[in-house]
């Protein structure tokens, strides 16, 4: 395998299965590595990665991983070949969103997170298809894997993110910023304003779908990606 490795952050309470397909598309002629969420501020999370990262390779983060990655990028420059932003937010937490935060995490740690998941969270991601049921089934899987804990630190670190808007401007390297055309969490005007930030990034966005592109419609998120990565 000669090509830089790729690193993949997954969203908030999701693993490796959030790129499975990208993981089946890529692993053939690349290391593949999948990145845990494990901190209580974005800075832990994004320098514990960076511990135990490649010393170069190839960066892509959706929603908070997404958000990890801007701070990877402000850390460590020098390692990261190309990065890829899918779904995110480069603004600091907005204080109504951080407020709102509070009876969820009360919530899950009453033992309550299935709820807090499927009524709250999970079905306003996805885009109406025949895939919902199944993506949102399999979204409930990654966060009950996952448990209240670990939606605890990682609502705690979306709270208290940084702003990165500064960070992007200083992205030397090539940039995709990607998002579902109806994601209403992270709005296409939001990766307009991501992509006018970058220098020369490329801005793809990804019909029929919602927060959750890499399974959504993960042909045309893989085809985004292996441009990206050429």
């Amino acid at each position: 395998m000669t090509h830089d490795p790729l690193l993949l952050i997954p969203g908030m309470m999701c693993d490796a299965r959030l790129f499975a397909p990208q993981i089946d598309a890529f692993s053939h002629d690349r290391m593949i590595v999948v990145a845990p969420l494990i901190g209580d501020a974005v800075t832990e999370i994004a320098a514990h990665i960076l511990d135990q990262a490649p010393p170069c390779f190839a960066l892509a983060g959706l929603s908070m991983g997404g958000i990890v990655a801007m701070e990877m990028w402000a850390l460590a420059p020098d390692r990261i070949s190309r990065i890829a932003l899918l779904d995110t937010n480069p603004k600091a937490e907005h204080p109504d969103v951080a407020a709102a935060r509070e009876p969820q995490i009360a919530a899950a740690l009453a033992g309550n997170l299935h709820r807090v998941m499927r009524e709250e969270m999970k079905p306003n991601y996805l885009a109406d298809g025949p895939t919902q049921g199944a993506i949102l089934d399999l979204c409930m899987s990654m966060a009950e894997t996952l448990g209240p804990d670990t939606f605890v630190r990682q609502s705690r670190a979306l709270q208290t993110r940084p702003d990165q808007q500064n960070t992007l401007r200083r992205i030397t390297v090539p940039a995709l910023v990607l998002c579902g055309a109806d994601d209403t969490l992270c709005p296409v005007h939001r990766h307009e304003l991501m992509a006018s930030l970058i220098p020369a990034a490329t801005l793809k966005i990804i019909p029929n779908a919602g927060h959750l592109p890499t399974l959504e419609q993960p042909e045309l998120t893989n085809k985004a990606l292996k441009q990206w990565l050429k």
